[in-house]
């Protein structure tokens, strides 16, 4: 039997679109292996956000290439945000690779297979899914149209477009018939869902229908754009039974400026406006965000501003990196990288600081409550799943409690996750 290996790195859409691939070839007759050197189809599913996730793509491609040359007739590709319009630079570059394909575009190493392989690729493969487990991320809409000047992903991922309501809801469906408890809506920027779709549906739509699948326990969405969150959207959380009472919701920096010249469209204001509309209609809910520190012409006082929006803000999960240039992007064509490499590292420490304080006086707070835990999985010996507000909690049990909802009692907090014991 062939088998092939997939290597990814980057966001959950990349997940997906890795598992999709998966689905593919394993509909194509090949199987999984644990490593590039035991497989006959290596894939790499690349990452260009940050320059430590490409230069991670570039160190594994890199080390394929005397496996390639003591192997020629094992397949070897790079797909996602790597690969451009163009993949001439590459092909130079990476001789070795048989195949570069943009993200989503699945057929040009589905061909390579079929032919090497004497599989009708098109012919036997069906629609692609999510791998069935406790957990499944569901793309709803790929690329995006907000052209922030830092991003890369619009010349990657292209403009958005929305699959069509029925479709997602189907997959949803069958992801819940092979087991799947919780499901996660994905998008580059979620709350723009619809849009170009007939009759323009809107997240809260698709939200209800997806909520009413039998099976299904859960389902989250991310990730949130400001502008397009809308009091329709905040209302379908706080209505239904199923959607989990979390927004993740970049603001990337505090100070009006910065924001301008990040193409972000609203003001540090508009941003602590909206958190208000939500916690006002969403009680219980919790908060997660990304902010980019270090960014084009960012003074001492401009991140004193973004130090003082995680004080007020308070967030309950909080991804923070240091600015780093993209190639095409609007800020590589116009602006000056002018914030020393040091000092972006010093910014990022004092977040980090902050978010840990913050984190550990929150989650302080849920000592003796008891959560509802979905379970996941086992790591070191003990059981561990989330709650509906994204906490990570880690029990004890004999027995096998991988898909269960348990309540779980609190008995340790740390910035990071709860421990606690089973409540008969």
């Amino acid at each position: 039997m062939h088998s092939y290996h997939i290597w990814t790195i980057g966001c959950q859409m990349n997940k997906a679109d890795s598992e999709r691939l998966e689905s593919a070839m394993g509909q194509m007759g090949l199987s999984p292996v644990p490593s590039p050197a035991a497989a006959d189809v290596i894939v790499l599913n690349s990452c260009v956000v940050r320059q430590s996730a490409e230069d991670r793509t570039v160190g594994m491609l890199t080390g394929l290439k005397p496996l390639k040359e003591r192997h020629p007739e094992k397949v070897v590709a790079l797909m996602g945000c790597m690969v451009g319009p163009k993949t001439s630079p590459l092909e130079e570059r990476f001789p070795y690779a048989d195949v570069f394909m943009r993200p989503q575009q699945f057929e040009p190493l589905l061909s390579l297979i079929g032919d090497r392989l004497g599989i009708d690729a098109e012919g036997c493969v069906g629609p692609l899914t999510a791998k069935p487990d406790v957990t499944a991320f569901i793309p709803i809409s790929h690329g995006c149209d907000k052209m922030c000047s830092f991003c890369i992903i619009p010349y990657r991922r292209g403009r958005d477009v929305s699959r069509p309501v029925q479709e997602v809801v189907r997959e949803s469906r069958l992801l819940a018939e092979r087991g799947v408890k919780e499901v996660t809506l994905l998008g580059q920027n979620v709350d723009s869902y619809g849009h170009d779709l007939p009759d323009n549906p809107d997240l809260g739509d698709l939200l209800a229908q997806v909520n009413d699948i039998d099976g299904l326990e859960r389902v989250r969405f991310l990730t949130s754009h400001p502008n397009d969150m809308t009091d329709r959207i905040i209302d379908r959380v706080a209505e239904l039974d199923k959607v989990c009472e979390h927004f993740n919701l970049p603001f990337q920096a505090g100070g009006d400026d910065v924001l301008a010249r990040m193409r972000r469209g609203y003001a540090g204001g508009d941003y602590r406006r909206l958190v208000d509309r939500i916690r006002a209609r969403v009680p219980n809910v919790s908060l997660s965000a990304d902010v980019i520190v270090g960014f084009c012409g960012e003074t001492g006082e401009q991140f004193e501003q973004t130090l003082d929006m995680i004080r007020d803000v308070r967030f309950d999960k909080l991804h923070a990196a240091a600015y780093s240039t993209r190639a095409g992007t609007i800020a590589a064509r116009t602006m000056e990288d002018d914030v020393p490499a040091e000092e972006k590292t010093r910014r990022l420490k004092a977040v980090e600081t902050l978010q840990e304080d913050i984190l550990t006086e929150i989650n302080s707070r849920l000592h003796g409550e008891t959560v509802r835990v979905l379970t996941e999985g086992r790591k070191r010996g003990r059981w561990y799943g989330r709650n509906r507000n994204d906490k990570l909690v880690f029990f004890e049990d004999e027995r096998d409690r991988k898909g269960d909802v348990v309540d779980v009692r609190v008995e340790r907090t740390g910035p990071w996750s709860l421990k606690g014991a089973v409540v008969a």
